[in-house]
């Protein structure tokens, strides 16, 4: 099995440095760059084979935010994990807009850091959605009241089922939750949402919360619309 190729972007070198000794003593991942700051990230990056990027917000000369919007919006671009100090702040809100996969609190205990990892890896979003969902109801009057009906024909594309999954995890259901809600198998849920992800071309499910709220699917601090 091929190590998962991480990178870290942190202005602070003892952070870098003790995130690097946690991931070299694990057999499935390898640090392979480093930067100080967005601007080096990006240059770094352009030559080096990445799958993980940890992702630091308040940097200097370019942030975290801007940095991973720049990065997601390459062909093919690495899964990016924000690392905030506030669980619900505007940063990791903007990361997740951005494209990031998840966040994760700067002083996470180490074995939950690399389970990101690997969720990140794996394809899965790692913050609950439960958790993306409160900090969505908090900063939803941020989101842009435009682009709201071409959005909208997005969600045409989905059947009426797929819409109805789509709420749920919106409403930070997991899989199980759904399955149980709806009286399907776990299985047939993960191939909804895969379906759901292909057909709005989103990377995983926290974009899915995203989109429902960008949609008025879901409402803040409510249910579905």
């Amino acid at each position: 099995m091929s190590s998962i190729r991480v990178m870290l972007v942190d202005d602070q070198v003892l952070l870098r440095t003790g995130f690097r000794m946690v991931l070299a003593a694990q057999p499935d991942m390898e640090v392979v760059a480093e930067a100080g700051d967005g601007v080096e990230a990006l240059q770094v990056l352009r030559g080096a084979e990445v799958d993980v990027v940890l992702m630091d917000v308040r940097m200097p000369k370019l942030d975290g935010v801007e940095t991973t919007r720049r990065i997601c919006a390459d062909q093919d671009p690495p899964k990016v994990l924000i690392l905030t100090t506030f669980d619900l702040d505007e940063y990791a809100f903007s990361g997740l807009k951005a494209g990031a996969s998840g966040f994760m609190l700067k002083d996470v205990p180490p074995g939950e850091l690399l389970a990101a990892i690997r969720s990140v890896h794996s394809g899965d979003a790692v913050v609950a959605p439960s958790t993306t969902r409160r900090l969505l109801d908090r900063f939803a009057p941020m989101l842009p009241a435009t682009g709201v009906q071409p959005q909208h024909k997005r969600l045409e594309r989905l059947t009426e089922r797929e819409r109805e999954v789509m709420m749920l995890v919106a409403q930070g259901l997991s899989n199980g939750e759904i399955a149980a809600r709806l009286v399907l198998s776990e299985a047939t849920v993960k191939t909804h949402v895969g379906r759901i992800l292909t057909k709005l071309g989103l990377r995983d499910r926290v974009q899915v919360v995203v989109l429902a709220y960008e949609t008025g699917l879901v409402r803040a601090g409510g249910g579905a619309h």
